[in-house]
């Protein structure tokens, strides 16, 4: 009957909720690049996955560079915020390491 408020206190924005979902998805593809699908490739000669997890992942990062601009608008995440979550795509394990600020972000 009645509908849930769109931003609750437990719970955040949804916009930014999304993006850290996205987030994990993304660092989750690097690794599953990095640790199954290359080894898989470089040290046993079986490549069948590296076209569908490498094709994952792109696609994974890339949106999470177009929702990591809606996600962190209009939050006090500053120019350092933005530069550091951007940068934290780049890297293995960045988005898990960057997870926390950008949870404070929903503050």
């Amino acid at each position: 009957m009645f509908a849930a408020p769109a931003s609750s206190p437990e719970r955040g924005p949804p916009l930014l909720r999304i993006f850290r979902a996205i987030a994990l998805a993304e660092g989750v593809s690097t690794l599953l690049l990095f640790l199954v699908a290359m080894p898989l490739k470089y040290i046993f000669d079986q490549p069948a996955l590296i076209r569908p997890v490498g094709w994952a992942h792109g696609v994974l990062f890339l949106t999470y560079i177009v929702a990591m601009v809606p996600g962190l608008w209009g939050r006090r995440a500053g120019l350092l915020g933005w530069i550091r979550t951007f940068v934290a795509s780049l890297f293995p394990f960045g988005t898990f390491l960057n997870d926390g600020f950008v949870k404070r972000l929903d503050r």
